[in-house]
C-alpha cells in the first residue's frame, strides 16, 4: 500500500502518513484512484518535505563578510583597462582643443599639430595640454 501510495503522490515512501482509523478503507484500496480518493478524506496524509538548514552557514557567512574586503581587488589594469584610461584621457584632450579652436584661442595649423600630439600620445594630461597651447599662442 505504502509504495502505492508514493508512487501515485510522487514522494518517497517515507512521507506516506496512514490514518490508523482508515485502517480498513486503506487495505481495499488496490488502485491509483482509490489512493487519491483516500487522500482527499484524510486516510491519507503526505509528511511535509525535510530541508536542510541553512542557518549554521548563514552565521558562518555573515561573519566571513563583516571582516571587510581589500579597498580594491586586482590590478589597477584590471579595474580600469589601459584602453578604457586611454579613451578617457583622449576624448577630454580632443574636447579641450575642439573648445580653444571655436573660441578662436587657436589657429587651424596649432589645433592640427596639438591634435596630433594628443593622438601621438605626446601630451600626458589637460594641464599639460593646456601648457603646450600657451606657447602655440605665444609662437603666433
Amino acid at each position: 500500500m505504502r509504495r502505492l501510495a508514493a508512487e501515485t503522490f510522487g514522494v518517497g515512501k517515507d512521507r506516506i502518513i496512514f490514518d490508523p482509523e482508515a485502517q480498513d478503507l486503506i487495505q481495499a484500496a488496490i488502485t491509483r484512484s482509490t489512493m487519491r480518493g483516500l487522500l482527499g478524506m484524510g486516510g491519507v496524509k503526505i509528511a511535509p518535505e525535510k530541508g536542510v538548514s541553512r542557518g549554521r552557514f548563514r552565521v558562518k557567512n555573515a561573519k566571513k563578510k563583516s571582516r571587510g574586503r581589500g579597498a580594491f581587488g586586482g590590478a589597477k589594469t584590471s579595474r580600469t583597462p589601459r584602453k578604457e584610461a586611454w579613451i578617457r584621457k583622449v576624448r577630454a584632450l580632443r574636447w579641450r582643443l575642439k573648445v580653444a579652436r571655436d573660441r578662436n584661442e587657436l589657429g587651424k595649423e596649432q589645433y592640427k599639430t596639438l591634435y596630433r600630439q594628443v593622438k601621438g600620445g605626446q601630451v600626458r594630461d589637460v594641464k599639460h595640454l593646456m601648457e603646450l597651447m600657451k606657447e602655440a599662442r605665444q609662437k603666433k
